[in-house]
Order: structure tokens, then C-alpha cells, then sequence
């Protein structure tokens, strides 16, 4: 399986969502992490840590090693226009197989993640019932360089890890 994950908005939870991904599948089958953001913050997250389960690689790497996995998520860089720019890409490429994940949604009361799912829902925009809550975990596991499912002092990083 291949995932790609993409928005032309910085900011959005795009490495997060790519290093969760692969420390899950990995637990399935071998995972390659290919970090395309030229920042490649990735990379660093991993170095962070005392190492992944899964392998991180940046674009030069990723021809030699790709065969090698079963899985495949690619962390690609940003842009500046959002969501909407993102969607009209792949549907200039003719590619209408993909779905929207919400990241960082705010807790409620904060109406922003509702607003937005309810937002795309009406515009026909396919949309995982899953989504990703706004937590301290996530900046905490990134400076440990390690997914949310090894912070076991924090209760709401379990939420964070259930939600991947």
C-alpha cells in the first residue's frame, strides 16, 4: 500500500500524520517512511528518538529501496493555499481516489472541527470518519522523536495513538 500525504498548507499535521502511519503499518509489515519535505522533518524526528521500527528515506533513496516494503507513506512538503488546491490537483490528475483526514481538530466546545467535516461533507469531498485531535502529546512525542503509543506518561497520547 502506497499513502501519500499531502496539503499545500505547512502546519497542517502532514509529518505527524506520516510518522503515525508508518509506526502503525509497520506493525504489519515492513514500512518505509519517505520523506519528501525538503525541511525533511521526518528524518529528523526519527533521529530524535532511539530509533523506529520502521525505515525513513528521503526521494534519492527511495527508487533503490521502495521494493523492498510492503508499505509506503510519503510525507510530501508544503505549499501555501490549502485543502482546496490539494483536491484540484488530484482531480486534474484524473486520480479521485482519495480521502480527507482531519488533523488537529480542536476539543469541543470549539466548533472548527465540526464546521470544517460538515464544510466538505456539502461540497462532495470524501472524508475518514476518523480524525486526528489537537493534543500536547503529538509535540511531546516529536521531541522524543517517537510516536504518540510510547508516551505513557501522558493519558490523552493513548487517545492520540487510537486515533491514527
Amino acid at each position: 500500500m502506497i499513502i501519500t500525504i499531502a496539503s499545500h498548507k505547512g502546519g497542517v499535521g502532514k509529518t505527524t500524520t506520516a510518522f503515525h502511519l508508518a509506526a502503525f503499518l509497520q506493525q504489519s509489515a515492513a514500512t518505509l517512511l519517505l520523506d519528501g519535505d525538503e525541511t525533511r522533518n521526518a528524518t529528523a524526528w526519527c533521529k530524535r528518538g532511539r530509533g523506529v521500527a520502521f525505515t525513513v528515506a528521503d526521494e534519492v533513496q527511495a527508487a533503490k529501496l521502495a521494493p523492498k516494503f510492503t508499505h509506503i507513506v510519503i510525507d510530501t512538503g508544503q505549499n501555501t493555499e490549502g485543502l482546496v488546491l490539494t483536491i484540484d490537483a488530484l482531480t486534474q490528475l484524473g486520480n479521485a481516489n482519495f480521502k480527507v483526514l482531519l488533523t488537529k481538530v480542536p476539543p469541543l466546545p470549539e466548533p472548527d472541527g465540526r464546521l470544517l467535516r460538515a464544510e466538505l461533507f456539502r461540497q462532495g469531498i470524501p472524508i475518514f470518519q476518523a480524525e486526528i485531535p489537537r493534543l500536547k502529546a503529538f509535540e511531546k512525542a516529536a521531541a522524543l522523536g517517537v510516536s504518540v503509543s510510547e508516551i505513557l506518561d501522558d493519558p490523552r497520547a493513548k487517545r492520540g495513538w487510537e486515533a491514527y
